[in-house]
């Protein structure tokens, strides 16, 4: 995998203009030099591989758009920390960044943990402007990104072969609600496919051997787990080890579509501080 200068926390260059995904918008001249840095922000991970994906994917992002600062930061287990990179940022003499969180999902670390970085940085750093914009969520791309996946590693099968079966992976939470929400992925790849699913966790119930016994009793005599992870780590190996007879697509990782969608995500912070500014 290529490793993103963004990782490292190196400032990419400015050009006159460039890409901003979906939104199909371009800044040039003094309106680059005004935009609001970029920090991404990943989990974390013990697991090497998890660094390497997530600097894939946030040099996607910076490709897509040099123009802007972007940096990479991480909640836990993994360096530079969230604190390191807002410090640096302002050190670097910004007076805006956006921090877009790599979640799939609205869980403790972004409704709490995140906002709690924040807070503690806006009191250490007055002379920064801090917007938290959306998780990247259950996005109608991604559902796209994971439906590739799923195809990638179909062997050719098509959807209307309807042999076969998906159970979709999560991390899974201690929420019911969470996890509910989380379910409604595979109903919407079920939906792009052709094919049927059944939603499973990492962490919780139900298992992915519960996933693909449901998915064998429904009909289905061929089954992929299609991992709703954007990075390699301890939980995707777990499943991997719970399910060997199974094929596992790929994580998400650096799809095209998930550049789309931190970029959205980063616009529309940008876009709503303006409204509140105005």
């Amino acid at each position: 995998m290529a490793v993103s200068r963004a990782f490292f926390g190196a400032s990419p260059s400015s050009r006159a203009s460039a890409p901003a995904g979906r939104s199909g918008s371009t800044i040039s001249g003094a309106a680059q030099r005004e935009s609001a840095a970029l920090i991404a922000v990943a989990h974390g991970s013990r697991d090497p591989r998890s660094a390497a994906t997530v600097a894939e994917v946030v040099g996607a992002v910076s490709a897509a758009r040099p123009d802007l600062e972007v940096r990479t930061a991480f909640l836990d287990l993994t360096a530079p920390s969230v604190e390191q990179v807002v410090d640096a940022v302002a050190a670097d003499g910004h007076t805006h960044a956006v921090v877009t969180p790599l979640l799939l999902g609205s869980a403790f670390h972004a409704r709490v943990d995140l906002p709690g970085l924040l807070a503690a940085a806006r009191a250490r750093r007055p002379g920064l402007r801090l917007t938290q914009a959306d998780v990247l969520g259950a996005d109608a791309a991604l559902i796209g990104a994971l439906r590739d996946r799923v195809f990638a590693a179909a062997g050719g099968r098509t959807s209307a072969d309807r042999r076969v079966g998906v159970a979709v992976a999560a991390v899974g939470s201690s929420s019911a609600a969470a996890n509910a929400r989380t379910a409604d992925v595979a109903t919407r790849l079920a939906a792009r496919t052709g094919w049927r699913t059944e939603i499973c966790f990492a962490t919780t119930e139900p298992s992915v051997t519960e996933a693909i016994s449901r998915l064998q009793a429904r009909g289905a005599d061929h089954v992929l787990v299609a991992p709703w992870f954007l990075a390699p780590g301890l939980l995707t190996d777990r499943l991997a080890h719970a399910a060997p007879q199974a094929i596992h697509a790929d994580v998400l990782g650096a799809h095209p579509a998930l550049t789309e969608v931190i970029l959205d995500r980063y616009h529309a912070a940008v876009e709503e501080t303006r409204a509140l500014s105005a």
